[in-house]
């Protein structure tokens, strides 16, 4: 599933393409059925908040998009490429053009509906401004274990599987720990170092975790092999003290931790 800085990083490609222009929007195989609706708008801006899109076209007619698991966009210069696959959604103009395969939803939100999303999720790393202490409240009162918490969009809005898993090393904090186990200043840490790396991961399409002088290979360009410390290093060394990295299965996804690093 995409997570947030993926979701932001598309915000701001599309943004930079179709925002202050009448587009041209539908669903070649009727995947999104009130196509037609947006067609032949103007698309004001694009939003994004956790793992959500909002393609705004005016007063109560936004375009949501959550891609789930397996969504994806593509983008290109015209012409517009043959119908292939699962096409659900095109928004294109006489210059570009943008697909959209899979998701989880597609739909028109209202001012209300979107205001509605955004009042469930808890705050985004990605977004200036964004308030930290009621996550940090309602973690302190759970005994969830932070694994599960950090999954929880919300606690914390764009925190997917890899960066559970990276925060949670970066912290030396086992997923497993309680909520309400873990302090305040260790929960501010993880949000700090959060808008980094996910700020980071909106320019660079890899996700980098580790830090130089922790790499078996501190010089010269990061090895893939090297970007992460525990995220899908199941059974390897640990790059801090070599002890093997361990996975379980948390909130219907697969964690990873160092059992030396991370001690309960």
């Amino acid at each position: 599933m995409p997570e947030g800085n993926q979701i932001h990083r598309f915000a701001e490609e599309h943004a930079a393409v179709f925002a202050g222009k009448r587009v041209h929007v539908d669903s070649p195989n009727g995947g999104f059925a009130d196509a037609e609706v947006l067609d032949g708008h103007k698309l004001i801006r694009v939003d994004a908040i956790g793992k959500h899109l909002g393609y705004r076209f005016g007063r109560d007619l936004i375009l949501h998009v959550h891609l789930g698991m397996y969504g994806d966009f593509k983008q290109g210069k015209m012409p517009l490429p043959p119908v292939k696959g699962a096409l659900r959604l095109r928004i294109y103009t006489k210059s570009d053009w943008m697909e959209l395969r899979g998701g989880t939803d597609t739909s028109i939100f209202t001012d209300e509906k979107w205001q509605l999303l955004r009042d469930r999720l808890g705050p985004d790393p990605l977004i200036p401004g964004s308030d930290p202490k009621p996550a940090f409240e309602k973690i302190a009162k759970r005994n969830t274990s932070i694994g599960a918490l950090l999954m929880d969009q919300s606690v914390f809005a764009g925190i997917g599987n890899i960066y559970r898993a990276e925060l949670l090393f970066r912290a030396r904090i086992h997923p497993l720990r309680p909520g309400k186990d873990v302090n305040l200043a260790s929960l501010k840490s993880i949000w700090k170092d959060a808008q980094t790396l996910m700020s980071a991961g909106v320019k660079d399409t890899r996700y980098v975790t580790t830090s130089a002088k922790d790499r078996p290979h501190p010089r010269g360009p990061v090895r893939e092999e090297e970007e992460r410390y525990v995220y899908r290093r199941h059974g390897k060394p640990c790059f801090i003290c070599g002890t093997k990295i361990e996975r379980a299965e948390l909130a219907t996804r697969t964690v990873y931790w160092c059992p030396n690093c991370q001690k309960k």
